[in-house]
């Protein structure tokens, strides 16, 4: 009777271990240097890397992406580069990254992690760091099984004035240069502004970024630069923002000046404003309207024609 009831487990033990070898293979990453030949320009960091509260990284100098690659069956061939926020201060690597990365892999779209350098008073080094990780993820569109026309970029908090500086900042890249992946346009097809940082007016801009990103300073043409919905033109890419009418974090103004500007150069986009929700909630699941937003980028982009 024992012998019996062994052989009939099997079965039960085998599914068990197949569901849990998929969930593996949904969750694997590949983590590779931004820079394989080197960062540019010297540590400006003042302190070694560390992380902290568990997947939470300061005083970053080794810029990294973390690739989280779809299955065959269910790839999209879009992929979404994620700068997790933080104030130029931290990185958010878990529920601004991570989570959101594996979340886009489960949908068919390669959610890939960009821990970027910070500033400390170096304005110019996240924005390189973003030009630097479009360019390779088209570099590699072929070997990952991506749509290099279908590239886009995600940031939250001041990971999304990142990702907005890029869709105003862009290039087309170093055409004279000697090393392909320097020839590639830095252009995202898309951008994903989760309650982002856009503006360094003081009226409405969060003054903690902009100090940590270009310092104390009122030189207007550096504010201006880096005030997002000053630099939208034609060429900018197409919008999903969401955030909270609640967040007393970075201004609900960030995000509809932005919304407004696209629209005024008739860049398609798209406004969320959940009635609750506060500052930085991310992937943290609360009960609240706003955990439908990933869900909500998913429709997004097929209504876009980026998933067909």
């Amino acid at each position: 009777m024992t012998k019996l009831k062994n052989y009939k487990m099997k079965p039960t033990i085998y599914l068990i271990l197949f569901f849990m070898l998929s969930f593996q293979l949904v969750k694997s990453q590949n983590v590779m240097k931004l820079w394989p030949d080197g960062t540019p320009g010297e540590v400006v960091s003042p302190k070694p890397e560390e992380t902290f509260d568990g997947k939470r990284v300061r005083f970053v100098s080794e810029p990294t992406l973390t690739i989280y690659l779809p299955t065959k069956e269910t790839n999209t061939g879009v992929a979404v580069i994620i700068c997790p926020g933080g104030g130029y201060s931290i990185e958010a690597m878990d529920h601004e990254g991570y989570e959101v990365a594996e979340f886009l892999q489960s949908h068919g779209v390669a959610g890939i992690v960009l821990k970027y350098r910070l500033p400390f008073g170096h304005s110019e080094l996240p924005l390189q760091d973003a030009k630097q990780a479009m360019r390779l993820v088209r570099f590699h569109a072929e070997e990952w099984s991506i749509d290099p026309q279908k590239v886009g970029i995600a940031g939250f908090s001041a990971g999304g004035h990142l990702a907005s500086t890029l869709a105003t900042h862009f290039d087309s890249g170093i055409k004279d240069s000697n090393k392909p992946v320097e020839r590639i346009s830095s252009r995202p097809d898309f951008s994903i502004l989760m309650y982002p940082v856009v503006t360094f007016k003081e009226e409405w801009g969060h003054m903690g970024s902009r100090e940590n990103l270009i310092g104390i300073t009122h030189d207007w043409k550096i504010i201006q630069y880096f005030s997002n919905e000053l630099q939208v033109t034609n060429q900018t890419p197409p919008a999903f923002i969401a955030l909270a009418d609640d967040d007393a974090g970075v201004k609900p103004r960030n995000s509809i000046e932005y919304y407004m500007a696209l629209k005024r150069e008739g860049i398609p986009a798209e406004l969320h404003i959940f009635k609750e929700g506060g500052h930085g909630f991310g992937m943290h699941k609360t009960g609240k309207a706003h955990d439908q937003w990933p869900l909500m980028v998913i429709e997004w982009m097929k209504a876009m024609k980026y998933i067909k």
